[in-house]
């Protein structure tokens, strides 16, 4: 597997231009004032400027900026595009003809852009003389980024070639499956917990905690129904008292509380400066979400949410704890988390329908990380973080273990956590397994869908392995009636890197 293959390939067109040249030794020239690799990695301020260029690869277009979301949340059955990009409407329908379509291929490439540079650390920080405590956090803390890099890949991609090391244009590793990856992933937050704190100091947002990695642990054990190990996890960053849940639901989505008692790790974005490009001096970090998410009229409305979303924040299915007398209360989430006729009637300062935007009525859109309780526009350049883990979700997580594990009970202790936050009556401590079952999958959408977790969930409900669980998917998004099992689950590895590497083998049905 290569790394940076676009360098890679304008680096051999030179190489095959230069043979005809006059001028030989043209490609031996060093531009003095870049720093090389021998240059570099000598110092303690070497490796924490390496780390710090590590997490910018989280704010890449391809990662956290606007590809990842696309990949999650429309091609789940919470959202859906109705986008005139053609090409970018059928990929959420798993319809994908071209296997380097631009939304995979560049979340394929700033994935690995940025596991390169977690390899460069753990290869190269244990030489260099420096406080030893200080290093080994580096360390974990690039163990960290390369496992929820692996994982997020071995959730979209799945067989992905596993390149532990600081690759170049020679390297080839084997393919690795989805088992295998996260096999790896459990591996790399294994050693990151060891050596993790459990805060930083206040000029050190950002950086990943002993709690992102226990946590991440926890959700990969889940997905992989390991519900004794996920518990232990999900356990220990409970009982370790460092987060709690937010007084106002709000808080999680916008810039004024970031960083704050509920997040476990999120990805740090600013929308100070606006010069385009990324990954330069003075190049903006703002995140795309909320350009793409945004309404007609206000951003490119690319990514919409399904009724049955917005009809789930009605809370009729909770099973209420005796003596509590309101029934099909409207959850107050709902108007956080979606944008609609009927709850958010003005939308970025003009009214939703007719005279303002001119929204039809019976569309939805996603809330969640847009800039409208702060301004009426929207752009590229958007700076709110975002949350890949919150506390409510370890809570839910916890709660769907335990229910697993026939306690139920002790489950609905934390749903009800979650729900006395959101100002909800609490459910019933008697429910059955199968009952909680239900709770819990409906607690998961109203506190956190539009987050990206859902297209977990349906992965761990194993709903995308049958044609059973597919139906019930239909049920909810029409989408999935051009789902193929076996094929659609994945998405295609670039074809330029097999053509590269011929051992990459293509996923299957593509």
């Amino acid at each position: 597997m290569k790394l940076h293959k676009i360098s890679t390939v304008l680096l051999a067109g030179s190489l095959l231009f230069g043979t005809g040249s006059c001028q030989d030794d043209l490609l031996d020239k060093v531009n003095p004032n870049e720093p090389s690799t021998g240059q570099f990695w000598k110092s303690q301020d070497d490796a924490v400027r390496a780390v710090t260029a590590m997490y910018s690869g989280l704010q890449y277009i391809g990662t956290y900026s606007q590809r990842w979301h696309f990949a999650t949340i429309p091609r789940s059955d919470e959202g859906f595009s109705q986008s005139p990009y053609v090409e970018l409407a059928q990929y959420t329908r798993f319809v994908q003809a071209n296997t380097t379509f631009e939304y995979s291929y560049f979340m394929w490439i700033d994935f690995y852009r940025t596991i390169f540079r977690c390899n460069q650390i753990i290869a190269r920080v244990p030489d260099i003389s420096m406080d030893e405590t200080l290093k080994k956090r580096l360390l974990a803390e690039a163990h960290y980024v390369r496992a929820l890099c692996y994982f997020d890949m071995s959730m979209t991609f799945g067989n992905v070639p596993l390149n532990l090391v600081v690759a170049d244009a020679a390297t080839r590793v084997p393919q690795g499956t989805v088992e295998s990856v996260q096999a790896q992933v459990i591996t790399d937050l294994l050693a990151a917990k060891a050596d993790l704190p459990l805060t930083y100091g206040a000029n050190e947002k950002g950086h990943a905690t002993k709690g992102a990695a226990t946590a991440l642990l926890g959700r990969v054990y889940m997905l992989q129904r390991k519900w004794t190990e996920a518990s232990a996890q999900l356990a220990e960053v409970i009982s370790s008292k460092q987060y709690s849940l937010m007084p106002d639901y709000v808080d999680n989505f916008t810039m004024a509380n970031e960083n704050n008692s509920e997040s476990l790790f999120e990805v740090q974005f600013s929308d100070a400066s606006i010069t385009g490009g990324q990954d330069f001096a003075g190049a903006a970090e703002g995140n795309e979400r909320a350009q793409f998410f945004a309404p007609n009229g206000i951003g490119y409305a690319d990514v919409e949410a399904r009724r049955w979303v917005f009809d789930e924040f009605r809370d009729s299915t909770a099973a209420f704890a005796p003596g509590s007398s309101t029934r099909h209360l409207i959850d107050p989430r709902r108007d956080a988390t979606l944008f609609s006729a009927v709850g958010t009637p003005v939308v970025y300062g003009q009214p939703f329908g007719v005279g303002g935007l001119n929204l039809n009525p019976s569309r939805y859109f996603w809330r969640k990380y847009q800039n409208d309780r702060t301004r009426n526009f929207e752009n590229f350049f958007s700076g709110i973080n975002i949350r890949l883990i919150r506390y409510s979700d370890v809570l839910l997580m916890q709660a769907e273990a335990l229910n697993e594990l026939n306690r139920p009970a002790d489950a609905a202790a934390l749903v009800n956590e979650v729900r006395t936050r959101a100002g909800l009556n609490p459910i019933a401590t008697t429910l059955s397994k199968e009952q909680m079952v239900t709770q819990i999958r409906h607690e998961r959408v109203t506190e956190l869908s539009g987050e990206g977790v859902r297209w977990y969930d349906i992965n761990r409900y194993r709903l995308l392995d049958d044609q059973a669980g597919i139906n019930e998917l239909k049920t909810r998004d029409a989408d999935f009636n051009t789902f193929v099992l076996g094929k659609s689950k994945l998405l295609p590895i670039p074809q330029t890197d097999i053509d590269i590497d011929r051992n990459i083998k293509q996923n299957p049905g593509y």
